[in-house]
């Protein structure tokens, strides 16, 4: 199995009806397959077997595999305890880890998130240091998107802020419009679309209320600063 350079493995394992399974995993590959980011398997586990204890080098059987997981094949094991175990990790990986998680809970509020005031988007910046006041606790294993809820409660302490979505009325001139029509799904949700008579583009699209200047900004390199945006509504 080739590899490259590698940080200090650590066990990742689990128990299923009682019984043990362990690996040895790149910690922040590990970390990033579980997040759901598209990382080979074979570029986050460091051995080729399945242990019962890796410590005392104790291997899980082919049968013992099979009869739990459905399978004996080491990767598609070891991407069944990635996801649904729990990672051995050292003071400093874990702080590490910690802090990845903590700039993906504040990226995802920033995209989400507006000042209910305005209705505009809220930096970065301001959602981190709010988050530090508040002494948000961080939970390493739990998503995202199931911390956030408890973390807006905590930091609407002391910053004015909602998740919210944002409706955009955008118009594209003639000569960007297929190349809008064809880009504009991976911006956000279509609600409506209408070609007009003289060939421009009329698009309603909703979006993540704190992605509106990410979107516009897009928008703009498509069409060389020509497409109208209005934001309709947010909420």
């Amino acid at each position: 199995m080739s590899r490259g350079k590698r940080k200090e493995p650590v066990v990742a394992r689990i128990t299923i009806k009682g019984r043990h399974f362990e690996i040895l995993v790149d910690p922040e590959m590990a970390f990033r397959f579980r997040e759901g980011e598209k990382v080979p398997i074979e570029n986050v586990v460091v051995s080729d077997y399945v242990y019962k204890d890796v410590r005392r080098g104790l291997k899980a059987s082919p049968e013992e595999l099979r009869e739990i997981f459905g399978t004996d094949n080491v990767y598609k094991v070891a991407e069944e305890i990635i996801k649904r175990g729990e990672l051995q990790l050292t003071t400093e990986q874990r702080r590490m880890l910690l802090e990845m998680k903590k700039k993906q809970i504040v990226t995802y509020i920033a995209k989400s998130a507006v000042d209910p005031r305005t209705g505009t988007p809220i930096p970065p910046s301001r959602i981190e240091k709010a988050m530090e006041e508040a002494r948000v606790a961080i939970d390493l294993y739990r998503s995202v998107e199931e911390q956030v809820p408890h973390i807006l409660k905590a930091i609407s302490r002391l910053l004015p802020i909602k998740l919210a979505k944002a409706l955009l009325q955008i118009h594209v001139p003639p000569e960007y419009a297929g190349r809008v029509a064809a880009q504009i799904t991976r911006l956000g949700d279509v609600k409506k679309s209408t070609w007009l008579a003289d060939g421009s583009l009329l698009v309603e699209l909703e979006i993540p209320a704190g992605m509106q200047n990410e979107v516009i900004d897009k928008l703009n390199t498509l069409t060389k600063g020509s497409a109208s945006v209005k934001v309709i509504t947010v909420g």
